[in-house]
C-alpha cells in the first residue's frame, strides 16, 4: 500500500530531509513512525500525501508512483489518502459540519450525498449531534476528532496524521489514538508520525525508526500494554 525504495528528498536549501529511506507498509496495517525532531518524520509523511516529490528513489502509495504523477492527477490521487494534523487547521468562522464537508465541497460533491457522509464520519468519531458547533465550542479531543473526520469523509485508503496528539494529555490522546486503530480494523493503512513513545509501546503496532533521515530500523512489538483496548 506504502513503498518507498531509497528515497532521499533535498530541500531547494540544499537540506537533505531524508536519503536512502526504505520500508513497506501492507494494505490495513497501521504503523507508528518515529524519531526526533528533524529526523525526517513530516517529510516522509509530505512525500506520501504528494506535498513533496521525491529528489531521488521511487514513493508508491496506493499502487501508483507519485514521481512521474502529472500535475492533472494530483487532487485525484489526493483524495485516497486522508491527512490529519497537530494543530487541527479547521476554520475557527465555520461550524463542523463544513469543516467536515470541506473536501466534498471541493470535490463538487451532491448536497445530499454530503450531508449523509458529513453524519457518516461524524459518527464514525462521536461527534454526531454537533455539527452546529463552531470549533473554539469543542475541547482539543473533540477539535482533533473533527480533524479526522474530515480527513475520512473521503473514505481514503490511507489515513496519515502528523503528532496528532502532541498536544493533548494522556487521557485525550489514548482516545485519539483508538479512533485511529477502529478505522484500521476496518481496513484502513494508518501511518502515525509521533515522539510519543508510551502511546508506541501501548498500541503494539509496527514501528519504523527515523534518525538523522535514514531508516535506524523497524521494531515490531507484539505484546501491547494494558489498557490499549479500543474504547
Amino acid at each position: 500500500m506504502i513503498r518507498f525504495e531509497r528515497v532521499a528528498k533535498r530541500y531547494p536549501n540544499g537540506r537533505e530531509a531524508i536519503s536512502g529511506v526504505s520500508f513497506d507498509v501492507a494494505g490495513g496495517e497501521m504503523v507508528f513512525l518515529t524519531g526526533r525532531s528533524g529526523a525526517g518524520k513530516s517529510t516522509v509523511l509530505k512525500l506520501i500525501a504528494l506535498l513533496e516529490r521525491p529528489t531521488r528513489g521511487v514513493v508508491t502509495v496506493n499502487g501508483q508512483s507519485t514521481g512521474p504523477l502529472p500535475a492533472r492527477k494530483i487532487p485525484a490521487f489526493r483524495r485516497g489518502i486522508g491527512v490529519v494534523f497537530q494543530d487541527h487547521k479547521l476554520l475557527a468562522d465555520r461550524p463542523v459540519f463544513d469543516n467536515v464537508a470541506l473536501p466534498l465541497f471541493v470535490a463538487g460533491a451532491p448536497l445530499r450525498e454530503m450531508d449523509k457522509r458529513v453524519r457518516a464520519a461524524l459518527d464514525q468519531v462521536g461527534l454526531l449531534g454537533k455539527e452546529r458547533l463552531l470549533p473554539l465550542e469543542l475541547s482539543i479531543g473533540e477539535q482533533q476528532r473533527v480533524g479526522i473526520a474530515r480527513a475520512v469523509i473521503t473514505r481514503p485508503a490511507v489515513l496519515i496524521a502528523d503528532e496528532p496528539t502532541g498536544n493533548l494529555d494522556p487521557e485525550l490522546a489514548l482516545e485519539v489514538m483508538n479512533v485511529f486503530r477502529r478505522f484500521q480494523e476496518v481496513g484502513t493503512t494508518v501511518m502515525i508520525a509521533t515522539h510519543d513513545m508510551h502511546l508506541v509501546r501501548e498500541f503494539g503496532k509496527r514501528e519504523i525508526v527515523l534518525e538523522g533521515g535514514h531508516v535506524r530500523g523497524v521494531e515490531d512489538v507484539q505484546v501491547p500494554v494494558v489498557g490499549a483496548a479500543a474504547t
